[in-house]
């Protein structure tokens, strides 16, 4: 029997990941999406003929149920969030509405509707924030940071809530940092790997970041969304780490990222005070010994693939932006 899957978040990196694996596994995939006056599809262009789109929202706990009526999907897979640090201090309300009460408001609708489908819930690293202890497992306790922490933190917890009074099939995958050629510009992997592409074709000089001693586990998401599924398929329900037990240094990132394209790091890049966080996260690093022990899962892209796959992707569409048909990003 074919599996039908309803993705939030399905236009964004995690999402268009996840749509193309799920596809792969032969489900029928529905991806939930906002309506706005500016729609964003460039993620999922190279299978948007392969999902069905439903407009729906968060904010919205009709939308939701509504949906789920409709579709009767076997799998949900909650992606979607405001998941920019930095904003959730510019808009900590909205981030709280989307990150926190948006999780509450999927799962009341799964209840009401069919409380047999199987719930994902996006955690986040950031939850840990000011680490009690190194690496961080599913049992160390949280220290958010910023206000995108504290929504992820109540998302989590109102997911183990709901599984153990209502004894629903929820997950949540505390996902460290994962990166890729999708990922936003505004994310500091993305932002250096895009800028390094620009200087070396030429367009800028410079590149401005904050705090380049802040360490952070970084992986590939592409692998991390294969982890997601997998929760689903387990006997049980719990919540698992997904990480590559690594951790490095922005610094790093951009030694890498500007060795890549044969340039001199310290030649280009600029410390500018205004990308400093009002709270700094300084150490993430996760042991995902649990996930590896349970599911099976292991991450396959190291980071030093990672840093070269963003800057050679990023290198080619900065190079077809100077030529007058700009590239699909990757």
């Amino acid at each position: 029997m074919t599996k039908t899957a309803l993705i939030t978040g399905v236009t964004g990196q995690d999402g268009s990941y996840l749509a193309e694996f799920l596809l792969g596994k032969g489900y029928r995939v529905i991806g939930m999406v906002r309506r706005t006056s500016l729609e964003k599809f460039d993620r999922i262009e190279h299978i948007q003929d392969q999902i069905e789109l439903v407009n729906g929202d968060l904010l919205d706990q009709l939308s939701l149920i509504s949906i789920l009526q409709e579709y009767r999907p076997d799998e949900v897979y909650n992606l979607a969030a405001q998941s920019f640090v930095p904003t959730s201090w510019n808009q900590p309300v909205l981030t709280g509405e989307f990150t926190a009460l948006g999780v509450t408001r999927m799962l009341e609708a799964i209840r009401l509707v069919d409380p047999k489908i199987r719930f994902y819930q996006a955690s986040s690293s950031e939850m840990f924030g000011k680490v009690r202890e190194v690496p961080q497992t599913e049992a160390t306790p949280f220290y958010p940071r910023s206000p995108y922490g504290v929504a992820k933190v109540y998302g989590h917890y109102i997911t183990v809530n709901y599984r153990e009074s209502y004894d629903l099939f929820a997950c949540s995958g505390i996902l460290f940092n994962h990166e890729s050629p999708r990922r936003g510009l505004e994310f500091v992997p993305r932002k250096v790997s895009y800028g390094v592409a620009r200087i070396k074709h030429g367009l800028d000089t410079e590149l401005r970041l904050g705090n380049l001693d802040a360490q952070r586990d970084w992986g590939f998401a592409g692998d991390y969304v294969k982890a997601m599924w997998m929760m689903l398929q387990a006997d049980g329900p719990d919540d698992y780490v997904v990480a590559t037990g690594e951790t490095h240094s922005v610094r790093e990132l951009v030694e890498l990222a500007f060795e890549r394209a044969g340039l001199d790091w310290r030649e280009h890049v600029i410390i500018d005070s205004r990308f400093l966080r009002a709270a700094e996260v300084d150490l993430l690093v996760g042991d995902y010994s649990k996930t590896r022990r349970d599911l099976g899962w292991e991450p396959t892209t190291n980071f030093r693939e990672l840093v070269h796959m963003m800057v050679d992707a990023d290198l080619d569409l900065v190079a077809s932006q100077k030529s007058p048909n700009l590239a699909r990003i990757p």
